[in-house]
């Protein structure tokens, strides 16, 4: 997911908050989040989830954000979506999916 016009983008508290929310409202398990805070502005970082990832980075001096949800077990996404639009308030989001994992050919 990539947000334009994103509210609140320099703080790490609010990220960690704004993660949390997203893997609860998910029903995502979390295991960690671990957030790194740039000089002069910008956070980056992921957290852990029992169902894999959600991983972050944000450019405040053009109010972006890029957001990766690497999810399985059938878990819904799209509430997590919902969550983080709420937090960030974006004008405008890119969204793109895309499937991975497929294993049907396996068998």
């Amino acid at each position: 997911m990539d947000f334009w016009g994103a509210k609140n983008t320099d703080s790490v508290k609010f990220v960690k908050k704004a993660l949390i929310d997203a893997i609860s409202a998910s029903k995502f398990t979390l295991l960690k989040i671990d957030l790194h805070k740039f000089s002069p502005q910008g956070v980056s970082g992921i957290a852990i989830i029992a169902e894999s990832h959600v991983s972050i980075h944000t450019w405040p001096e053009y109010e972006f954000v890029a957001l990766d949800i690497f999810a399985c077990g059938g878990k819904n996404t799209k509430l997590a979506l919902k969550s983080l639009k709420k937090s960030f308030k974006p004008k405008k989001m890119i969204i793109k999916e895309i499937k991975r994992g497929e294993f049907k050919h396996l068998m």
